[in-house]
């Protein structure tokens, strides 16, 4: 009886350590990050539900594409700054055509800081 009690405290502990781990690794998937910088946005640039669609969708793209080829790499290297800048213009141009003047311009000046 006793063995079986200990076995199952033992089981328990080490599903919480995997449940622990799990919502860490979440937190780096595109998507979690994508819907951060979006409800941060949203507040911020006062979006409307198709603008905030369309920049979710955009940031998820981002970030994924980041994620492959930019993150973990060296940024003097040509092809990860030709990426990384790639990746950029394609979120300025969705960001442009998704956003209002006024939206975009103050996108621009938050993203400088």
């Amino acid at each position: 009886l006793f063995k079986i009690i200990t076995f199952s405290f033992v089981m328990l502990l080490g599903m919480g350590t995997m449940n622990a781990q799990s919502l860490k690794q979440d937190q780096n998937k595109p998507e979690v990050i994508a819907k951060k910088k979006t409800a941060d946005l949203s507040t911020q640039l006062d979006l409307t539900g198709d603008q905030q669609r369309a920049v979710f969708r955009a940031l998820v793209s981002k970030e994924s594409n980041y994620k492959k080829h930019v993150n973990g790499k060296d940024l003097n290297d040509a092809g990860v700054a030709a990426n990384k800048k790639k990746f950029d213009d394609v979120l300025n141009t969705s960001m442009k055509r998704n956003l209002t003047a006024v939206q975009y311009k103050k996108w621009l000046t938050l993203r400088e800081q």
